[in-house]
């Protein structure tokens, strides 16, 4: 009989099988608190804070629980960390006979038939993608899941990847040729198998909302759901239950019509002629939106009549299409799935044209060459909690940023989860002794046009007493680039900017390179974890509100307002609070870990809204002084010296 207390405690198995384990007090009382809500059935919020061991606090009960789990986190870094290095460590230290797999998006996974088809292709490729492709084949022999993250030579982004997996619209299901070797459906029956399934939240939404992608069905059967990262769930599912539609996206069914004619309807040249059409509808129709990169309101394109009038005739052709389409499915499968695929098509852009304000947000995206329209809900809460409650599951919802000034309200409001039960364990480490806030005096409004350069005035003193050694997070890719500018020309660090390599190739080149200083925005904030000496300072230009340009943003905040509520505090407040305590969790990542902490908006001070960010960071010394943020880094230099001259 298995224990908690035991397992964790200071003679337990956990410090017996896995090296430089240290009992904490906060990962045990979690621990227990999820073990309390799988046995009553009822729904946790678990806000840990960094160094709790969250990971092990959940896996442990959910294995003795001996139910159906699903984990399900925010990225694809966690999901394949937990299952090849958590999950198996957990299993031999319990010693329990608990099976567990992994599931992602069938875009994760080779499709054989669409490797057959590329390799018949004479054209469309160049000299690298062709290598990447004779790449993939000699993989494809050995592979046993098909996981595509196993081909470490080919690049994430290598054209070739579409070509060699599936989507729901191009999938043929049952009626492929190669479906007895199909990857997804393997992946999908052995998920269905075992006792404890990793997926991510991109999955578990598409399963909710019952959307096609090949996986459907696998929540029902589960007896206990953990959502770790839990502050991105949110937004996932808003997505999931919107409704989108893209050029891409109906380009991509153009050429595949294009194909199936030429094999089996050679004799219908209304299919070439429309999609042809449609084309340059497409075309013309990106000529109308915004000329650079851009999120907008739908009230901006409302408001144009040859937009309209565009929109309406992509309908009707789309319409004209689908007709034809009709008459020609039972020719091929592929010109069924076809027909499907335009009937989908049809069915989401009928909805763009006359919008329901009530409910919906309705906002475009372009891009360089294309364009995407969304229809966002409003809110989910009411869904959401039909959905959790109308289960037995138990759902235990864990992340380190999930209260704003120890409270809940802003998670649960949004989640439609008033009724489940909360707990907090704040981080082992010691924040007083292993950090230092750093406030820096004399900064202009942030809206002032010279706070930038006036912010990295501040802040060089700090990255010469850390030595580099310091993640600079923006708010914005402007303040980046114009930031980064400014350090080239006016120190010799070794600058590793947002854009300029890979994410993960920016990580180790930092850790790597001396005096190293990185810039990044959004994605650097949150998932990104450099131990030790290599990062000790971060510095953050502004307080993390949302935009209010972005077209989402304003929408629900004039929702808000329209409803007598206080979009500011009910919302742009909380939702800063929270990403800032991200960005601010990079620091300090191990009980050995110091450094300094530099916020640089001079609001904190002069707002009365300060201090709700204040109190929603870790308790740790503040000073407005740089001399301290010197003497903080001599003593830490000094600490170093003693220790290495005493070994």
């Amino acid at each position: 009989m298995h224990d908690l207390d035991s397992i964790f405690g200071p003679s337990g198995e956990l410090v017996q099988y896995v090296k430089g384990f240290q009992p904490r007090e906060g990962q045990l009382s979690m621990a227990l608190a999820i073990e309390r809500a799988i046995a009553n059935q009822t729904h946790l919020i678990a806000e840990a804070g960094t160094g709790t061991g969250k990971t092990f606090a959940y896996l442990i009960p959910a294995i003795l629980s001996g139910k159906k789990t699903i984990i399900s986190t925010g990225t694809r870094n966690l999901q394949d960390q937990i299952f090849e290095k958590d999950f198996p460590l957990i299993r031999d230290v319990l010693k329990v006979p608990v099976q567990g797999a992994v599931l992602k998006g069938r875009s994760n996974y080779l499709c054989i038939y669409r490797l057959d088809q590329a390799q018949m292709q004479t054209s469309g490729f160049d000299k690298e993608s062709s290598a990447d492709l004779q790449e993939i084949d000699r993989w494809s022999h050995q592979t046993i899941d098909g996981d595509i993250a196993e081909v470490t030579t080919v690049a994430e982004d290598s054209f070739v990847w579409q070509q060699v997996t599936s989507t729901a619209d191009n999938c043929l299901g049952q009626e492929c040729p190669m479906v007895g070797e199909c990857f997804p459906l393997l992946a999908r029956k052995k998920a269905q198998e075992v006792d404890v399934l990793i997926v991510n939240h991109h999955l578990l939404c598409a399963d909710w909302s019952l959307k096609d992608d090949g996986f459907g069905q696998l929540l029902p059967d589960a007896e206990l759901i953990i959502i770790d990262e839990a502050h991105q769930l949110i937004d996932t599912a808003s997505r999931f239950l919107g409704v989108s539609i893209s050029a891409r996206q109906i380009l991509s069914l153009l050429g595949d019509i294009s194909a199936e004619q030429l094999k089996v309807a050679s004799d219908m040249p209304e299919l070439i002629d429309l999609t042809y059409v449609i084309s340059e509808d497409i075309r013309e129709m990106r000529k109308l939106l915004p000329e650079q990169l851009a999120k907008g309101s739908w009230d901006e394109l409302a408001d144009l009549k040859d937009f309209i009038y565009a929109l309406d005739s992509l309908v009707e052709r789309v319409e004209q299409l689908f007709a034809v389409l009709t008459e020609v499915a039972v020719r091929s499968k592929g010109l069924e799935s076809c027909w499907k695929r335009c009937e989908d098509v049809l069915l989401r852009l009928k909805l763009f044209p006359h919008q329901n304000r009530n409910d919906w947000i309705q906002w475009f995206e372009t891009f360089h060459r294309t364009f995407t329209f969304y229809r966002t809900p409003l809110d989910i809460s009411k869904a959401f909690a039909d959905f959790a409650f109308a289960s037995e599951a138990s759902w235990v919802f864990t992340s380190a940023t999930l209260s704003v000034g120890n409270k809940f309200d802003f998670f649960t409001k949004r989640l439609g989860l008033e009724e489940a039960e909360t707990g907090m364990w704040e981080s082992p480490f010691d924040f007083v002794h292993q950090s230092l806030m750093y406030v820096p005096k004399g900064l202009p409004e942030p809206r002032d046009y010279s706070y930038t350069s006036t912010m990295i005035e501040k802040i060089i003193p700090v990255l010469e007493a850390s030595d580099g050694r310091a993640f600079i997070l923006f708010t914005s890719h402007r303040a980046l680039q114009e930031a980064a500018n400014i350090l080239l020309a006016e120190t010799n660090f070794s600058l590793l900017v947002q854009g300029d390599l890979p994410k993960q190739q920016m990580l180790e080149a930092f850790r790597s390179t001396n005096r190293a200083v990185l810039l990044g925005t959004a994605s650097f904030w949150e998932g990104v974890d450099v131990r030790g000496e290599a990062l000790s300072c971060v510095i953050i230009d502004k307080l993390p509100f949302a935009s209010p340009g972005d077209p989402v943003t304003k929408a629900r905040l004039d929702h808000m307002t329209a409803n007598g509520q206080s979009p500011f505090s009910e919302f742009q407040l909380p939702s800063a609070a929270l990403t800032l305590k991200q960005g601010v969790g990079r620091l300090i990542r191990d009980v050995e870990d110091k450094g300094v902490l530099v916020l640089c908006d001079p609001r904190l001070s002069s707002k009365g809204y300060g201090k709700v960010f204040i109190q929603s960071l870790p308790a740790m010394p503040i000073t407005q002084e740089i001399e301290d943020v010197n003497r903080f880094f001599q003593r830490i230099n000094k600490q170093k010296a003693n220790i290495k001259k005493s070994a």
